[in-house]
């Protein structure tokens, strides 16, 4: 497998600790995804979406771990019933609002990435698609039910940059 960069996404956020871990806790903060010129065709017809699916590489992290401590908890858990960046496959995904596009500049509002972080992929937000016909009521979140009030005060400590 091969993968490549099509892009940068560029935030006001330099180092990763402090970064607030998911994207529903940074609906504000606003940033900027350069796609590369060979892939700008490919943004046709995207600005009639409100909302975009962002595909990315954790370039700064460790390594993978299999259980990890997660910011919003003190228990360890296996890495696949987190969102901890330390993964076999270190990608990262975020739901963004798209502002508009200039070019080969996409403006977006509600980012949680470091600075200058690759670009893998753009998928177009579908409410029907992705939230998979689900009530609120059916939706089980399991070791996070008790913890996800601490989404809004949680931030990146850095546990799992690389250190150079």
């Amino acid at each position: 497998m091969n993968f490549y960069a099509i892009g940068r996404i560029y935030t006001p956020f330099k180092t990763i600790k402090g970064i607030p871990v998911q994207s529903s806790a940074s609906l504000d903060v606003k940033g900027t995804v350069e796609i590369f010129p060979k892939y700008v065709d490919g943004l046709k017809d995207l600005n009639g979406f409100s909302h975009i699916i962002l595909i990315y590489y954790f370039h700064k992290i460790i390594g993978t771990k299999l259980h990890v401590f997660p910011y919003m908890d003190e228990e360890s858990h296996g890495i696949f019933a987190t969102r901890a960046p330390v993964r076999p496959n270190p990608i990262g995904i975020s739901i963004t609002q798209l502002i508009s596009i200039e070019k080969n500049n996409l403006n977006i509002k509600g980012i949680d990435v470091l600075d200058g972080t690759p670009l893998l992929d753009i998928k177009p937000y579908v409410p029907e698609f992705d939230d998979v016909g689900l009530r609120k009521e059916n939706i089980k979140i399991g070791w996070l039910t008790d913890k996800i009030h601490r989404l809004d005060s949680t931030k990146d400590d850095g546990r799992f940059e690389k250190k150079n």
